[in-house]
């Protein structure tokens, strides 16, 4: 999905389940690239509680992301 997630008619079209934050509407996560997106927003914007959150939506949805510190998607390798 490489729409322009900042038009409403864009966002409107996604189901709930396809933020972050369901119930505000929040940080869509309909793909990995918004997943990274998301992450990075919320680190800039959101309260703490909103980065927990969001962190754990997109760590749900997309596994790795974020984890090894480089939002690549892949595991850290074990030394």
């Amino acid at each position: 999905m490489s729409k322009d997630l900042s038009k409403p008619k864009n966002r409107k079209k996604l189901d709930k389940s396809a933020f972050a934050l369901p119930g505000k509407r929040k940080y869509p996560i309909p793909d990995k690239a918004h997943a990274r997106n998301a992450l990075a927003r919320v680190a800039q914007h959101g309260t703490k509680d909103e980065q927990k959150k969001v962190k754990a939506a997109v760590h749900k949805k997309f596994p790795g992301i974020g984890r090894d510190g480089k939002g690549k998607g892949k595991k850290a390798a074990k030394t």
